[in-house]
């Protein structure tokens, strides 16, 4: 995305975990300058607003296996319409709420470059799996599901959004900075074709040498690659405000170089970030943080 018309839509969503608080993380992302420091980079920014999401206290929590899964699946595809519409025009930011709204998300970027014949690439920055599906999750909660869903597993609610499955080729996703995984998730990983970086490989490795190598699977016969940035992918000593923390992430630098890499491959078609919480962060310095990646990842460099 080189600079140009950018289009930021929140999705307050937090329908999706347990813990309430990341329905407010759009705003905090506001709050932290993110519109100005966009433009400060060359972009024209349009500023969508919110997509309408239902409140927890106003629905039942239904199934337990998939909770909130009927105001996840309107939610979601009320967001997949407005990505469509906004890309049509320029680049895309995608500010969550927890990690569902990426059924949305990925379903809106899918299908604009589905309708020329044309597959995308997707590239997951984060903690966790998000493989279970509502056999396997221990917790019933969505956020856990949506990658999930993106390859084709899952409730038809979410995985046939837009009337077709899969969103994303599991040999064209990528997860990196895997380091919590469920043991009734972990079979599903390894079986699903999805490639999994987990921290173990950045340590041994290198960040450097494993994004490179998903960039590479990420772009193989694709229009370029959607990338889901989980802050929870940044260790909770920097990132302290998200959904789920999980501690031994990637380093403030580690998540700097990550997504200035991205920028540097000029193969990223959309972003989105994810699991900011406010409530429980420290003077709103994880939005902060957020704003920083993605910054680096739009075209923001040392000299």
């Amino acid at each position: 995305m080189r600079p140009s018309h950018i289009a930021v839509i929140g999705a307050p969503l937090d329908l999706g975990q347990g813990r309430r608080g990341v329905d407010m993380g759009p705003s905090a992302l506001r709050v932290a300058g993110l519109n100005a420091r966009l433009k400060s980079l060359g972009y024209q920014v349009e500023d969508l607003g919110n997509i309408p999401v239902e409140q927890a206290e106003a629905a039942p929590a239904g199934d337990a296996r998939a909770k909130y899964l009927p105001q996840i699946a309107a939610a979601c595809g009320a967001l997949a319409t407005r990505v469509e519409e906004a890309l049509h025009r320029g680049g895309l930011l995608v500010l969550g709420g927890d990690h569902s709204v990426a059924i949305g998300t990925v379903s809106g970027v899918s299908r604009h470059f589905r309708r020329d014949g044309r597959a995308i690439g997707l590239i997951w920055l984060d903690a966790h799996a998000d493989m279970n599906t509502p056999e396997s999750s221990p917790s019933g909660n969505i956020h856990g599901m949506p990658l999930a869903c993106l390859i084709g597993l899952g409730p038809a609610e979410l995985v046939d959004l837009g009337g077709y499955r899969p969103k994303v080729a599991p040999h064209n996703a990528v997860i990196v900075g895997l380091r919590d995984v469920d043991q009734t998730e972990k079979p599903r990983v390894r079986a699903s074709g999805v490639h999994a970086f987990t921290m173990r490989d950045i340590d041994e490795r290198g960040l450097r040498a494993v994004m490179e190598e998903a960039i590479r699977l990420a772009s193989e016969g694709t229009a370029g690659f959607h990338l889901s940035l989980d802050m929870d992918f940044v260790d909770p000593q920097d990132a302290p405000g998200v959904g789920t923390p999980v501690r031994g992430g990637a380093t403030y630098r580690e998540a700097h170089l990550a997504m200035e890499m991205i920028c540097d491959s000029q193969r990223m078609t959309s972003l989105e970030v994810v699991e900011v919480n406010p409530v429980i962060d420290e003077g709103n310095r994880t939005a902060g943080l957020a704003v920083e990646l993605v910054m680096s990842g739009l075209g923001k460099r040392i000299l």
